[in-house]
Order: structure tokens, then C-alpha cells, then sequence
């Protein structure tokens, strides 16, 4: 009889977030599992790491009466916290989400989501990000809950390359209007950011970076393209960012400094 998996959640969203409590209990069908989760929301924070203050974990119950661990850290300090052996968890998958809106193209670039998964493969962890296609505060994640516990067994049967993750994204729609999975690439994401300029009560200007949710470009084999059509997208990730296709025209300039002359 084989190993038990041990797999360790964590999301962007916070640890009372109902995605990750579908995914918690989806996975607990395919290995064990830990909860570690930040205690507030923490979308957008890219891939921040907290070197400036002390990091604490205490133990939180979830909605179904179940253990977790709460941090005052980031998601990526969570992930990073379980690697230094913090708590004594050794895991074998990282999953983390699922997360309220899609994580699209360039979305990776900001996501929590998509950052804790990160820090997992920077451990040499293989890793899954997880996110749902919806904004909406009555959202159904046990769909999608299914589609990455069936990803993630995939994962712990054939394992990931180094440097590698997947990105899962799912539609928000009932199950017969999904029509099935597709492997894609990154697609083109539309921000339609706008600035918002107050007073403060002494007169001095404050911001915020508002707008409506993105919006992105359909194309055929993207992520995007997946989510449009209704199908559920999965993307490999690397984390090997060089621009290889540029190398040879970056030799031809022939570059050279003068700051010794």
C-alpha cells in the first residue's frame, strides 16, 4: 500500500475564504492534508515576501470544524513558512486557492494566488494555482474544487518539471455548460484601471486605483480563449522568465560599456 500524499493548501483570499475551504475538502479525497492561510486578503500582492516584521502562525477553525493555521504574513510567507519548517508538515503538492476571480495572462504577475504556487516551485515543490472565474459573493466552488483535485492527483501520479506549475482556471457555470479542458498559453489580459483623486479632512490629495474587472482578448489556445468558450484552461507555468528567442539578436548589438572612460 502506498505512501499517503501530504498536500498543503493556501490561498490569497484569506483563511475563512469559502474557495479554500472547497478545495480543502475536495483534496482530502486524494492525500492528506495541512491548511496554512493568511488571516486577511491579500489579492494582488504579487509575490511579496515579509523580511521587515516578525511572522506569527496560531490555529484557526474553519466553517466545517477542522483545523487550520492562520499567519499574519503574506501567501507566499505561508508556503515559505511550511518549507522552514515552522509547523511539521512535509508536503508533496502545494495547492493554492481557489481563488475568487480569474488569474488570466498578465495576471499572473500580481496574484497571490499564482505567488504562493511560486514559492512552492522556488522550494523545488511542484504546484498547482487555482482560481475561479466569478467575483460573486454566493459563488459555488465545489466545481472547480472537483477539476483541481483531479489536476492535482494527475500532479502527484507524473510529477511537474523543475521550475514548473500549473495554472488552473475555471468557468463559472453549471456542469453541464462546461465543456470539458484545455491546455493553453498565457492570453492577453485588457486593465481598465482608472485613478481616483480625493481630499483628505486637512486637503491634502489621496488615491485610489479603481475601475472595472479586467477584461481580456478571446484568442484560440489561450487561457482567455479557454474561459470564453466555456472549457476549464490549465497552463504550465515556468518560472525560467528569459526571453530566449532574444538572446541572439541581444549578442548582435554588440554591447559595450564606457564607464572607465
Amino acid at each position: 500500500m502506498g505512501t499517503v500524499a501530504h498536500i498543503l493548501v493556501t490561498n490569497d483570499d484569506g483563511v475563512q475564504a469559502p474557495g479554500l475551504l472547497a478545495l480543502k475538502q475536495a483534496l482530502e479525497t486524494i492525500g492528506q492534508v495541512t491548511v496554512i492561510a493568511p488571516e486577511r486578503g491579500w489579492s494582488a500582492a504579487g509575490h511579496t515576501k515579509t523580511m521587515h516584521k516578525p511572522l506569527r502562525i496560531w490555529p484557526v477553525t474553519l466553517a466545517d470544524d477542522s483545523l487550520a493555521y492562520a499567519t499574519n504574513g503574506t501567501p507566499s510567507d505561508g508556503v515559505g513558512l511550511v518549507v522552514l519548517e515552522a509547523i511539521p508538515v512535509q508536503p508533496d503538492l502545494v495547492l493554492s486557492g481557489i481563488n475568487r476571480g480569474a488569474n488570466l495572462g498578465h495576471d499572473i504577475t500580481y496574484s497571490g494566488t499564482v505567488a504562493a504556487a511560486m514559492e512552492a516551485v522556488v522550494a523545488g515543490l511542484p504546484a498547482l494555482a487555482v482560481s475561479l472565474d466569478t467575483y460573486a459573493e454566493d459563488a459555488d466552488y465545489r466545481l472547480a474544487a472537483q477539476a483541481a483535485a483531479q489536476v492535482a492527483a494527475q500532479v502527484l501520479q507524473r510529477g511537474l518539471p523543475p521550475n514548473t506549475l500549473l495554472n488552473l482556471n475555471v468557468p463559472h457555470l453549471p456542469l453541464e455548460e462546461i465543456k470539458g479542458v484545455r491546455i493553453t498559453r498565457l492570453g492577453q489580459r485588457v486593465y481598465r484601471d482608472v485613478l481616483i483623486v480625493r481630499d483628505d479632512p486637512r486637503g491634502q490629495p489621496y488615491y485610489w486605483i479603481g475601475g472595472d474587472p479586467p477584461i481580456g482578448v478571446p484568442e484560440d489556445g489561450t487561457d482567455v480563449g479557454a474561459l470564453a468558450q466555456g472549457y476549464v484552461s490549465v497552463t504550465p507555468l515556468t518560472m525560467d522568465m528569459t526571453a530566449y528567442p532574444m538572446l541572439n539578436e541581444l549578442r548582435e548589438w554588440e554591447l559595450t560599456l564606457d564607464l572607465w572612460r
